[in-house]
Order: structure tokens, then C-alpha cells, then sequence
């Protein structure tokens, strides 16, 4: 697996456009819920250097819907592409490429409600997008050089969302089921997984170490040449 993933990104970085090396690099990570994606950014992040790379997470960029109650905002479908701004980050990306700086915005998932406070993103030399359904957002696409799925069985996922989601965001163990039930797992099966056919390179088992420090060391290739 590790020689086949090195081929393929030898010949993506072959195949960059010089004058795109004058801009950020844009990598996107999907995968569903629970497949690890998120710790693989951040192992890029932290390896590679915050200084070096923009880490944006789609999730940050739930819609604000203070007109809802608390309990009609916890029977959203979180996992629906229409639950997020994506256009907000279609906007943030492209500012970010032409080096500009955003404020990106900070989501309370306790209360289903965009914080007031937002966090400076800075333009870096390499921007990872990271989301379940970044890759079937054609206006996303379009400005990714590298796109990557990570593929996790589905019993690790759920493991991994129920752990997340009752000690990190406050949910119930019921509620976080019924969640699964009623839209994680029926989204997944409609956009999720489909998206995984536009994906450059497939990172297998959630964190393999193998896959990962190739595709570290890739961007480090990238970061240096640029």
C-alpha cells in the first residue's frame, strides 16, 4: 500500500502547475464521521508546523440559528450538506489562497450555535481542509491540488463518535445512538462514501501510520520546493 500511495503522490506533484506553486498548497481530508481524519490533520499540522500549514475544518462552518429553540436546533440534521455554509468557506479558501487572512468562525456544538468569537487564520504555505463532505462540494473540489478520503470500518467510527461526542461536546449516549441512527449513518450511505470516488488517494484503516508519514513527507516536499 505504502509504494502504491508513493506513485500516486509522486505523480500529483509531478503534474502540479509551476505557476501553482506560487500559492498555497490546498489539501482536503474527508472521510465519515469517526474515521480518524481529524487526528490525522492535526498530526500534519503539529509535524509540519502551524506556521507552515492553515488547518479548516468544515464543521466550523455550521449554519448560526439562533431563531430555533435549543430543542428544535438538536433535531438538525448535522450531517446534510445544507447544515453548512459552505459558500462562507468556499470565500474563506479563495482568500486564503490569494494570501489573505480570515476570521474564521468558532462553533459551539454544546448548544448547536455559532460563538461569538471567531478565530484569525492566517495564509500559509499549505491549507488543509478537513470534513465528511468536503469532497462532494464541487465548488471545494475546484480548489484542492490533493484530495484525500480515509476509509474506517463502520463499528470503529461509531466507537470513536460515541466517545467524542458524550465527553468532548456533552451529548447523551442515547442521544448520540439516535443520532447515528436517524442521520449519521443514513447521510453517510448518500454522500459520505460516494464522495470517496474523487479522492486522489485512499488512506486505509483510519490512522495508518505508513500512509500518513508518506503523506506528511510529501508535504514536506511540497513546503520545501515551494
Amino acid at each position: 500500500m505504502t509504494l502504491d500511495l508513493e506513485a500516486k503522490l509522486e505523480a500529483i506533484r509531478a503534474g502540479w502547475p509551476q505557476a501553482a506553486r506560487d500559492r498555497p498548497f490546498v489539501i482536503g481530508m474527508a472521510g465519515g464521521s469517526g474515521s480518524g481524519k481529524t487526528t490525522i490533520a492535526e498530526s500534519v499540522v503539529e509535524q509540519i508546523g502551524p506556521d507552515r500549514v492553515a488547518f479548516i475544518p468544515h464543521d466550523a462552518y455550521y449554519r448560526h440559528r439562533p431563531e430555533l429553540t435549543f430543542e428544535q436546533r438538536t433535531k438538525v440534521n448535522y450531517d446534510h450538506p445544507d447544515s453548512l455554509e459552505t459558500a462562507l468557506m468556499v470565500a474563506h479558501v479563495e482568500c486564503l489562497v490569494a494570501g489573505d487572512s480570515i476570521e474564521r468562525p468558532v462553533y459551539d456544538f454544546a448548544q448547536h450555535l455559532r460563538s461569538e468569537d471567531t478565530i484569525v487564520v492566517a495564509s500559509r504555505p499549505v491549507l488543509l481542509l478537513e470534513g465528511i463532505l468536503i469532497l462532494m462540494e464541487p465548488a471545494l473540489v475546484d480548489l484542492m491540488d490533493l484530495k484525500i478520503y480515509v476509509d474506517t470500518d463502520a463499528d470503529l467510527r461509531l466507537m470513536r463518535r460515541l466517545e467524542r461526542d458524550v465527553q468532548e461536546r456533552g451529548r447523551t449516549l442515547a442521544s448520540v445512538l439516535h443520532q447515528y441512527e436517524t442521520t449519521v449513518r443514513p447521510m453517510h450511505v448518500q454522500f459520505v462514501e460516494p464522495s470517496k470516488r474523487y479522492a486522489d488517494i485512499i488512506i486505509p484503516e483510519g490512522y495508518n501510520l505508513g500512509a500518513v508519514g508518506t503523506v506528511i513527507s510529501m508535504i514536506r516536499d511540497v513546503v520545501r520546493r515551494g
